[in-house]
């Protein structure tokens, strides 16, 4: 019981940080996220909300995201094939 209220506050910073990364990882790798961001971007530049130079520079990160998400979600898909595989 005295083992539970002492480790009480470092679980629930524990479970916080898992939320923090959880969202974090959906904003900046989440397939969807990263297209409907690229679609808006499109879209202000165009409608001359924003310079090339700063569309330009956007367009690179998004894109450079969305790499890095297609490899994860490549990797994810690898890893249960693999798992199923062994079962």
């Amino acid at each position: 019981m005295i083992h539970k209220l002492f480790t009480f506050p470092i679980d629930i910073v524990v479970n916080i940080g898992k939320k923090v990364k959880e969202e974090v990882d959906k904003e900046f790798y989440d397939l969807e996220h990263i297209q409907r961001k690229l679609i808006h971007l499109q879209m202000m530049y165009e409608l001359e909300e924003i310079d090339e130079d700063t569309y330009k520079a956007s367009e690179i990160e998004l894109l450079s995201r969305y790499e890095i998400a297609k490899r994860r979600e490549m990797e994810q898909v690898q890893e249960l094939t693999r798992e199923k595989e062994e079962k």
